[in-house]
């Protein structure tokens, strides 16, 4: 029996104008109404996570910065793995030294030093999930990053690492030049504590080692008396990988890749088609 699902968000449980459809929606409230954990496991920051959830009218816990964080349904912080900031310093150092912009996520939400490209990274994760669908629709929900205040603009990375209120949860790199882009996952091999993901075609996720999805959602269940064995994870992206393997039932996407597919156990709709609805449904 399914005591907890774990969904990823982008590509996921979020449509191509990263919204929760109304099928989705009524699906998590209806496990949610049986006893059901249903948790939301992101890249995204708890702020950018929740704006959603608020939109839809949902309130669940949040796997966030793809388990640097963990959150209650009320807010609180439960668990949180940061990366050192000497470690931080130098991964802006090798990133920015191969040209690759990136953000800055941090307890306190995300930072660019470039809004404009704020938005195309966000653009990159969900036209990776939607390749068919209007780039300037998905280019105006993307928007809502900077006119909804939620990631912030910053004139130096520094400010954050020399201030003790800030814990550094994750960088996340982005470039459409694919040559730079390996040219800094190269750069970062050596860092043996960190943990490199990825959940679009032009951007890499750089967290601490043990924050990552998987990692979280086994301290979130171990947590509430749930075993891996009750829990489904619903994924399509490579920083979903972590997860898929240790859940009892793994879910790809049916928009998910070849590689993502062929670890999971059941393959669902697209997120166009409602696929976490479909999945939820089947184990309700």
């Amino acid at each position: 029996m399914i005591k907890c699902i774990a969904t990823d968000m982008d590509g996921t449980l979020l449509n191509s104008v990263q919204q929760i459809s109304a099928a989705n929606r009524e699906a998590i409230l209806k496990a949610q109404s049986q006893g059901i954990e249903v948790v939301v496991a992101t890249g995204r920051s708890y702020q950018e996570a929740t704006y959603v959830l608020g939109e839809a009218g949902l309130t669940c816990p949040v796997i966030c910065v793809n388990g640097a964080e963990v959150r209650s349904k009320e807010g609180e912080v439960l668990s949180a793995t940061s990366i050192g900031k000497d470690l931080a310093r130098e991964v802006a150092a090798r990133l920015t030294g191969k040209e690759v912009y990136f953000e800055v996520y941090t307890n306190e939400g995300a930072y660019t030093v470039d809004p404009d490209k704020a938005v195309s990274i966000l653009v990159d994760i969900v036209m990776s999930a939607n390749p068919e669908v209007n780039r300037d629709e998905i280019i105006e929900a993307a928007g809502a990053r900077i006119r909804d205040g939620l990631i912030h603009t910053i004139e130096d990375y520094e400010l954050l690492f020399a201030n003790e209120e800030y814990q550094i949860y994750k960088l996340l790199a982005f470039s459409f030049d694919r040559v730079k882009l390996e040219a800094a996952n190269q750069a970062l091999a050596g860092l043996t504590e960190l943990a490199i993901a990825s959940s679009g075609h032009e951007n890499i996720e750089i967290t601490h080692r043990d924050a990552q999805k998987g990692i979280a959602l086994e301290w979130f269940v171990s947590a509430k008396g749930i075993t891996l064995a009750e829990t489904m994870a619903i994924g399509d992206n490579y920083n979903d990988v972590s997860m898929l393997k240790k859940a009892g039932r793994s879910v790809a996407m049916g928009n998910a890749g070849y590689e993502i597919k062929s670890l999971c156990d059941v393959i669902t709709d697209t997120n166009e088609e409602n696929g976490v609805a479909k999945a939820i449904l089947e184990v309700i």
